[in-house]
């Protein structure tokens, strides 16, 4: 370890750690019941202060893991209590989830959070949710049967980002896991940072960079980071082989055999792994599960949470292992399933499946032919990474742009007629067009706007695509789903649909001079259709 990377590691983890753990020891505030129309009241807690000792846990391939564990007061041997194992998100140090787990063993839980593989201290290289990290997690397991009073009926896994798809990956492999709390995850990695066919630059520079700041990276993230990032097409089966080994999605059938209780929880505007593949994985789990989505970016949904103050999405996770767990009667299992926030209101709604959030679809005809020029940003674009989804979050301010003042050469827009009555777009917005490229690749990014009477446009969704190996000057349909959200759109505006070619979020791959062509064939008419909830 050479000290340009120990110095700023050490000075980031000693201000995290005593941040955490000043909330912890100096007692954060009770955390408040989830704000919703079928709350229940959560479990009774055993009462008393927990007990908090570091321990190092041996993980696969005699590596030592960092970790800390919480024992339940007055445990003293004569029962068994369930037990929750948290595994810290990417780049995070082991202190991360210690308010909460303080919460949690006050209300009878043995909890050992633990630091992932080739992070700050403990041992090995970052395999990035590979083979080891699900081992490492059972071993985790295995050691806090052997060395608290935990029960092996009642184990569950729990954690943020990272944490979050080493939980559902090990609730794959480990039959003892009965209940996973799996918040700002990802279902499937490779949808999520290259959706579209496109790579995800700013998230995957995020990652690798504070991966190699906070941790080792093994010689194999590196490859792959370096070929994601350099564009290099010849390595994108590996690319992408690499990433299903990392998703849940690929175990789904061992997921739904082994019949763990799942709760999904993430954010609208997650820069890193956006909320549609959530939702599909969601759909496709057979036993207990839930999902709730509200408004922020990566982990900002559950993010002050961690330093102890009231949040309502650690509130239903603990609900969730109090049920599951425990066996409290709460009516968690009664709710309906599918919990969402919306952006614009704050409200919560309730619905019985993800299939079922719209009721009904607007059509945006996409009538007129568009041709526009190529790398140029047009001032049509997702913002920048946590902070353009944090603004909408906290100030309800998404990334805006002035519709009229559009350059046209660079972008195709197109408009529907002012609402009468207000529009609450709930779910997965998808455009479907015919596309004439000068070139055989190319990149467009597809974005829904709300549009005020002064002409500013507000950002509700986007989505990117890019192609590859077309025919120059030879029509293409295309399909896009872009990324679901909840957003109501005010009575007197209208939607505009913008495509250009450049969004600072993503990699481009369109040659110099080309240009793109949007139609809408008579025998294949182009448009957008917008979910609503009437």
């Amino acid at each position: 370890m050479t000290p340009s990377r120990t110095t700023p590691r050490v000075a980031i983890g000693t201000v995290s750690a005593a941040v955490l753990a000043a909330t912890v020891l100096t007692g954060a505030p009770a955390t408040a019941q989830a704000a919703t129309p079928e709350s229940a009241p959560a479990a009774a807690t055993s009462g008393g202060s927990a007990s908090l000792r570091f321990v190092d846990i041996e993980g696969d391939g005699g590596i030592t893991l960092k970790a800390n564990v919480f024992t339940p007061a007055g445990a003293d041997g004569t029962r068994r209590h369930p037990v929750i194992v948290l595994p810290t998100s990417w780049s995070m140090p082991q202190v991360e989830y210690l308010a909460q787990a303080r919460k949690l063993a006050e209300a009878g839980y043995v909890v050992v959070g633990y630091n992932s593989r080739g992070f700050w201290q403990s041992g090995g290289e970052i395999e990035t949710a590979g083979p080891k990290d699900i081992a490492d997690a059972s071993k985790v397991i295995d050691w806090a049967l052997a060395h608290t009073p935990a029960d092996p009926q009642k184990v569950g896994m729990a954690g943020v980002s990272y944490g979050a798809g080493i939980s559902l990956l090990a609730s794959a492999f480990d039959k003892r896991i009965k209940a996973v709390a799996a918040l700002s995850g990802w279902g499937d990695l490779i949808s999520s940072i290259y959706s579209g066919r496109t790579q995800h630059k700013q998230a995957a520079a995020m990652l690798g960079g504070t991966g190699e700041l906070t941790g080792r990276p093994s010689a194999e993230l590196r490859t792959i980071l370096k070929d994601f990032l350099a564009s290099d097409l010849s390595k994108e089966q590996d690319m992408i082989e690499w990433g299903r080994k990392r998703s849940p999605s690929t175990y789904l059938d061992k997921i739904n055999a082994n019949g763990a209780a799942i709760m999904l929880g993430n954010a609208w505007g997650d820069s890193l792994f956006p909320p549609n593949e959530y939702a599909d994985f969601y759909e496709k789990l057979k036993g207990p599960k839930r999902l709730e989505f509200r408004p922020g970016d990566h982990a900002t949904a559950e993010g002050l949470g961690l330093f102890g103050l009231p949040n309502d999405t650690w509130t239903n996770t603990k609900r969730w292992f109090d049920h599951y767990l425990q066996g409290a009667d709460n009516g968690i299992d009664h709710e309906s399933p599918v919990l969402l926030k919306s952006r614009s209101t704050g409200a919560y709604e309730g619905y019985k499946s993800w299939k079922d959030v719209p009721s009904a679809h607007r059509k945006i005809e996409l009538a007129d032919s568009k041709r526009i020029h190529t790398n140029w940003d047009s001032g049509a674009n997702g913002g920048l990474i946590f902070l353009s989804s944090m603004m909408d979050q906290f100030f309800r301010l998404p990334p805006m742009a002035s519709i009229p003042l559009l350059p046209r050469p660079l972008a195709g827009v197109w408009q529907s007629e002012r609402y009468e009555t207000g529009q609450r777009v709930r779910g997965t917005t998808r455009l479907h067009t015919t596309v004439t490229s000068t070139a055989e690749s190319g990149t467009a990014i597809a974005y829904l706007y709300d549009v005020g009477p002064l002409g500013i446009g507000k950002l509700v969704t986007h989505a990117p695509y890019t192609f590859h190996g077309k025919t120059p000057n030879q029509p293409f349909g295309v399909d896009l789903e872009l990324f679901s959200t909840a957003y109501d759109v005010p009575a007197g505006h209208r939607l505009a649909v913008v495509v250009d070619t450049v969004d600072p979020l993503y990699i481009e791959h369109n040659p110099s001079g080309a240009r793109l062509t949007f139609s809408s064939p008579a025998n294949d008419p182009s448009y957008v259709s917008v979910p609503v909830r009437d």
